[in-house]
């Protein structure tokens, strides 16, 4: 068992702060959470905890933008992109600032936490501002490479991490590039095309669909926005139909992007696993992936429903 992506993030940070001393970080009073706390003991006169205040601590982070500063904003995922959504619209993305907003605890594996806190639907928020890049790491070494990235992109980010450990995927050779997808494992009858932990389901996915004669391309798409085109286009004209995979509402994230994209070039068919717009509820992560139907077995069926 990996790391959970938000420590990835942490330790990217430290890495981060070490080469380059225009990094500065950003909290809303949740630093042990979001592990920027290591970031903080080591660059104290580079860290700004704004207190519970996430309009603030967008509006702080676009002025030490404006500055010369390379500013990474976290919270959690619901509150990044659901309390401070106006600001990050009109002070981040519309003057195109350079801010990176690394949320974490998102999706329905924050767990007992519960729905008011499970972000379900924040990839398609930010999905929707012009100038925004969002990236949704699968591992930790994608989660080291993706925060790395972000810092050396000029322009605003979205970096999506989770609360739950995540197999580890990728090996030390892996090289992230903001806006491409990744062919993990081969395929030419179905491709399954998944983010974040889902990546994983999808690779047990294959496996399984492999020993009953199935072949499953899986894609990792880390970069929902600008998505790959060229890998997904690809996937369609090769196989008999996608089936996405994500820990997020299936309005307005990756299977609402895989889908415009194949319709307005090779139309195909696009079965989607993810939450189907519901609220989330306490529970465990095991438990809640397994009632909302994010599982390898969920994959498998809609793989079998296109080759039907």
């Amino acid at each position: 068992m990996g790391k959970a992506t938000r420590e990835s993030y942490g330790m990217a940070l430290v890495e981060l702060g070490y080469e380059n001393e225009n990094i500065v970080v950003l909290d809303a009073d949740l630093s042990k959470s979001t592990k920027t706390n290591d970031f903080k003991n080591k660059f104290k006169d580079r860290f700004f905890n704004v207190g519970i205040a996430e309009q603030n601590l967008m509006g702080m982070a676009a002025g030490l933008s404006n500055v010369g500063n390379i500013p990474f904003a976290s919270t959690f995922a619901v509150f990044a992109t659901g309390r401070a959504f106006e600001i990050i619209r009109n002070s981040i993305c519309y003057p195109n600032m350079n801010v990176k907003i690394a949320a974490t605890h998102a999706g329905i594996t924050v767990g007992e936490d519960g729905g008011s806190h499970q972000s379900i639907e924040d990839i398609a928020l930010m999905n929707s501002l012009p100038n925004m890049t969002v990236i949704v790491p699968a591992d930790h070494t994608e989660a080291m490479q993706a925060v790395k990235a972000a810092a050396a992109y000029d322009g605003p980010v979205y970096l999506r991490f989770g609360r739950c450990n995540t197999d580890d995927i990728f090996d030390a050779n892996y090289k992230f590039e903001i806006g491409k997808g990744v062919e993990v494992a081969p395929g030419n009858d179905v491709a399954i095309i998944a983010t974040g932990m889902m990546v994983q389901k999808a690779i047990e996915a294959s496996k399984a669909l492999l020993e009953q004669g199935i072949g499953a391309r899986v894609i990792n798409i880390s970069t929902i926005k600008p998505i790959d085109r060229e890998i997904i286009l690809k996937a369609a004209r090769e196989t008999k139909g996608i089936v996405t995979a994500e820990e997020h509402s299936i309005i307005g994230g990756l299977g609402s992007v895989v889908s415009t994209v194949v319709t307005s070039e090779c139309p195909t068919i696009v079965k989607m696993v993810g939450i189907n717009d519901i609220f989330g509820q306490s529970g465990t992560p095991n438990e809640l992936m397994v009632k909302y139907g994010l599982t390898s077995e969920s994959i498998i069926n809609k793989v079998k429903e296109i080759l039907a």
